[in-house]
């Protein structure tokens, strides 16, 4: 029996959601196929936690393979889409190009990292949404620590113990939260005459409060928090210029930095521009059932979609990891539908709440719309990712308990290096590697 191709292109909240989704539902009637980069779906997160060196890389690394059996994996960047042949064309992780035929395509790409006109931003920033970029960090943390301990001067030390967020929504306010706790760490670990001083960790965002996007309460919470930790917030505020040297703020204040952590939000993957389709600030323009209109054939879903919101007429959903889930679980079902297994749906979902975690036992939780803070927000907020992982639970749960009770591991391994994670990159999940004849620089 010639059972139908179903390609799912991209493998993050909302592509593997489709993926097994479609394994459970049509596995007899459809051939699935996953297109993604890596073997690996990502738990963005917790990827804050990888970082400051609470959780391993690969507790929030979940095998495809050994989660989706039923679908069959191909490594690689997909590169264009040909809507008339349906196909898609995609580069291996060797560098060889190949194709793949659909009779149903599930655009899933996700987003990457939001760029804006500021001078210096993509030579001496760099993002968060990928494991390299973490791993590159947490490295880089450690390094300015121990650096800092040797420097030739008191301003050099200063500016090594400095580090800049750029964005307090979800991703920052938790970067500078866990950060702020990684440094105080490491400096503790520093012999007695060596330490000089402790770390000063600054958040910025042009909004008037962290955390712009959810509740007062919510935000209230992770404000009070940052500020008790030491972490120096300031709201209404954005990065002019940056420099090697430094940041320099529209304020005219200049800050002596060796770093800055981009994480001002996201914006959806080139390719999605790319397929010759009408979009909506960068997301293809779906209808309710998730389908694109005139190719009943092609489906989007996640940060790739526009996705009208039922609940808000007139408005698209948010670009998050809740709506992202939950439109990939859908977008797999109503595939499955087109092929004769149910009836398709339209996308209609409340939100549940939301979760930030502050590091430590401190957290900013809703859920149901209960504003809950302290310890209790914590265990809610880390029961929820439990919860919501589709794999490595005994495993994250063992990272943690053996952060509440052991020192963190402060080596650098240096595996990563500052060149090989740039801004400016439609794939944030690979670390660039030098081409043929190019060498690298040191960082």
């Amino acid at each position: 029996m010639n059972r139908s191709r179903v390609v799912v292109v991209g493998a993050g909240f909302a592509g593997f959601q489709a993926a097994r989704a479609l394994s459970r539902t049509a596995r007899d009637e459809a051939e699935i196929i996953l297109l993604n980069p890596t073997d690996y779906f990502l738990y963005l997160p917790l990827l804050p936690q990888v970082a400051a060196g609470i959780l391993e890389p690969r507790r929030v690394s979940v095998s495809l393979p050994g989660t989706l059996p039923r679908v069959r994996l191909q490594l690689g960047e997909a590169t264009g889409v040909d809507l008339d042949a349906r196909r898609v064309r995609f580069t291996d992780p060797e560098g060889r190009s190949g194709t793949l035929e659909y009779d149903r395509l599930v655009l899933a790409v996700g987003s990457v990292n939001k760029l804006l006109p500021v001078p210096g931003i993509a030579d001496y920033a760099h993002g968060f949404r990928g494991l390299p970029e973490a791993l590159y960090l947490r490295d880089h943390i450690t390094r300015q620590i121990e650096l800092a301990d040797v420097a030739a001067s008191a301003g050099e030390s200063a500016s090594r113990r400095t580090f800049v967020v750029v964005g307090a929504g979800y991703t920052g306010t938790e970067v500078a939260a866990q950060g702020q706790l990684f440094t105080d760490a490491l400096t503790r670990q520093r012999p007695a005459g060596n330490r000089g001083g402790r770390a000063r960790w600054v958040l910025l965002d042009i909004a008037d409060r962290v955390l712009p996007e959810l509740d007062h309460r919510l935000s209230s919470t992770a404000d009070r928090v940052l500020r008790r930790r030491g972490v120096n917030v300031r709201t209404g505020t954005s990065v002019k210029e940056a420099t090697e040297a430094g940041v320099l703020l529209d304020d005219g204040e200049f800050i002596d930095t060796k770093t800055l952590i981009w994480c001002v939000g996201v914006r959806p993957d080139p390719l999605v521009s790319e397929v010759g389709l009408p979009v909506e600030r960068g997301r293809l323009v779906v209808d309710p059932r998730l389908g694109v209109p005139g190719h009943p054939e092609v489906f989007a879903c996640g940060d790739a979609a526009a996705v009208p919101d039922l609940t808000r007429p007139g408005e698209y959903t948010p670009m998050t990891a809740q709506h992202a889930s939950r439109q990939g679980k859908l977008a797999g079902l109503n595939v499955a539908a087109s092929l004769g297994d149910g009836e398709q749906r339209p996308y209609e979902h409340h939100d549940l709440g939301f979760a930030v975690d502050l590091g430590g036992v401190q957290a900013a939780a809703n859920p149901l719309g209960i504003a809950l803070s302290g310890p209790l927000a914590g265990a809610v907020t880390r029961g929820y990712h439990l919860a919501a992982m589709p794999g490595n639970r005994v495993r994250v749960a063992a990272d943690w308990l053996l952060d509440a009770v052991l020192p963190r591991q402060s080596v650098q391994l240096g595996l990563v290096r500052s060149w090989s994670v740039p801004l400016d990159s439609a794939s944030p999940e690979l670390a660039r590697v030098p081409g043929p004849g190019t060498v690298a620089k040191e960082e």
